[in-house]
């Protein structure tokens, strides 16, 4: 749809099955099968996740994909003791950080005012820390979700000590740490019992 478009809009409706991959059936991973994640698979998921929205879509979430042994090896000293031997077992491991430096993007990324942007931004470094960390985990969302209609699940973590990871893999850079999302194909035994989830009438309302 471009801008001009004056006459309104039929968008699709997800069915029955994409609405339980992704979301109704959709899980959290606790075990991973022994079956790689190739490139393409970790192309695909960014390739979907980098269209979600973000404020001026100024897009701060940046993905260094782990899939070594030496590389999650590096990575598990910093997590929680409960999450190390899952993020040693998963075939692949996405640590997920936000650019505090996403300003300098904005004339790619908004070409209509990104100079503008980009010079608003250029001494801010408290707001820009701000709109980045929220931004991120608005398409962190996104890239769970991603992971999911690639036909993988996420085991997203954030019990990990976010100085330490960002020393170890974005030091001399820009990158924040945020979340931790191991990835694969589940392995035995890989849910927990679903939990409730929070009742409607105390969650939705309408005015």
């Amino acid at each position: 749809m471009r801008i001009t478009d004056l006459e309104p809009q039929t968008l699709d409706v997800l069915g029955d099955a994409g609405q339980k991959l992704l979301f109704t059936e959709a899980r959290t991973v606790n075990t991973f099968a022994d079956v790689a994640v190739a490139d393409d698979e970790l192309a695909m998921i960014w390739e979907l996740a980098r269209w979600s929205p973000s404020a001026a879509n100024g897009q701060p979430l940046r993905v260094l994909f782990v899939r070594t042994r030496e590389g999650k090896e590096r990575l598990v000293g910093h997590l929680d003791e409960g999450n190390r031997a899952k993020t040693l077992s998963a075939p692949a491991v996405a640590i997920l950080a936000y650019d505090v430096d996403f300003h300098e993007q904005m004339p790619t990324v908004f070409p209509a005012r990104g100079d503008v942007l980009r010079a608003a931004f250029a001494d801010q470094i408290e707001k820009r820390e701000s709109l980045a960390a929220y931004n991120s985990a608005l398409q962190t969302g996104v890239f769970l979700l991603a992971v999911r209609a690639s036909g993988l699940a996420a085991g997203p973590m954030a019990g990990f000590d976010k100085a330490g990871v960002d020393g170890e893999f974005f030091s001399g850079t820009s990158w924040r740490s945020h979340l931790v999302v191991n990835i694969g194909h589940p392995g035995v035994d890989p849910w927990f019992p679903r939990l409730p989830r929070v009742p409607v009438e105390d969650a939705v309302a309408y005015a």
